[in-house]
C-alpha cells in the first residue's frame, strides 16, 4: 500500500486500485499528520492540538479514538494490515514497515541522491532523478486538506520542497546545454511564480546561449519593473551582474558548464 501526500491525499492497494481516503475531513486530517510524520510516534495530545486547533472540545479524547478506529477500518478495507496504524504511547504511529511506501520520503531520497550526482558531474543522471522526484507531484501538497491552517501551513512547506527541486532541475539542464528546455519550462514557472529571481536568471543565460540577447535583456526588465513597482527594491546582486555580463558579452557566458553565479 502506498500514501500520497505531493497532491490530494491518495492511498493506492496492493491490487493497484486507488482511493482518496477517508470521507470525513478530521479523518482525512488525521492521516494526513500520521504521514507526516509517518515512523514517528506522534502523541495523542499534539494530534488533539492540531485537528482542533488548540481549541479542542471536552469530548476530543473520545472524538480522536474514534477516528483513528474508523480510519483503520478504512485502511483494513483497502487491505492493510492492522498493524500499519499502530498504537504506541503516547499516541500513535504511522508504520510503513517493509509493505508500504510514503511518495515524500521516494522524493526526498531521490533528489538527495540527485544532488549527489550533482556534486560528481554527473548531470544527465542527477536530470532524469529529477526529472521523476517533480513527477511524483500531482498538485499542491495535501490539497484537498488545506482547509485546515495547520495542514496549509504543512503543505506549503512541502511545496517548497518541490520548488527547490525543480529549480535545482533547471539549473542541471542549463549544465547539460538543454537551453531549448530550460526556456520553455522556465518561462511557465515564473509565470507561477513572478518574483522567482533564480528562474528569471537562468532564463536570461539560457536565452542568451540560444542567440537570443535582446529577449535576455527583455526578460531582467520585465522582472526589475515587477520588483520596483511592487516592492520598491532592484533586482538582486546576482541578476545585475548577469545583466551586465550580457551586455558586454562575457566569456563566461559561453561556457555551457559555468553557472551564473558570478561574483
Amino acid at each position: 500500500m502506498n500514501f500520497h501526500i505531493l497532491g490530494p491525499l491518495e492511498i493506492s492497494a496492493a491490487d493497484g486500485s486507488t482511493s482518496p481516503g477517508p470521507g470525513a475531513l478530521k479523518q482525512r486530517a488525521l492521516l494526513a499528520l500520521l504521514c507526516l510524520n509517518a515512523e514517528r510516534v506522534v502523541s495523542a495530545q499534539q494530534l488533539t492540538d492540531l485537528l482542533w486547533l488548540d481549541n479542542p472540545p471536552r469530548t476530543a479524547a473520545t472524538a480522536l479514538q474514534v477516528y483513528v478506529s474508523r480510519l483503520r477500518k478504512h485502511l483494513s478495507a483497502l487491505g492493510a494490515e492492522p498493524s500499519v496504524l499502530a498504537t504506541r504511547a503516547p499516541g500513535y504511529l504511522l508504520d510503513l514497515g517493509q509493505r508500504h511506501e510514503l511518495d515524500l520520503h521516494h522524493f526526498e531520497s531521490t533528489v538527495a541522491r540527485a544532488h549527489q550526482l550533482n556534486a560528481l558531474g554527473r548531470l544527465a543522471e542527477a536530470s532524469e532523478l529529477l526529472a521523476s522526484a517533480v513527477a511524483l507531484w500531482r498538485g499542491p501538497a495535501l490539497a484537498d486538506v488545506r482547509g485546515l491552517s495547520m495542514l496549509d501551513d504543512l503543505g506549503r512547506q512541502l511545496d517548497e520542497k518541490r520548488n527547490s527541486a525543480r529549480e535545482l532541475w533547471v539549473e542541471t539542464e542549463l549544465r547539460l546545454g538543454r537551453n531549448a528546455w530550460v526556456i520553455s519550462e522556465t518561462y511557465g514557472l515564473v509565470a507561477d511564480q513572478p518574483l522567482w529571481e533564480n528562474l528569471y536568471l537562468y532564463l536570461m543565460v539560457a536565452l542568451y546561449r540560444s542567440g537570443r540577447t535582446a529577449d535576455a535583456l527583455g526578460v531582467y526588465k520585465t522582472l526589475r519593473n515587477k520588483l520596483v513597482e511592487g516592492l520598491g527594491m532592484e533586482p538582486s546582486l546576482r541578476l545585475r551582474q548577469v545583466q551586465r555580463a550580457i551586455l558586454s558579452r562575457a566569456s563566461w557566458l559561453e561556457d555551457r558548464a559555468a553557472l551564473p553565479l558570478v561574483s
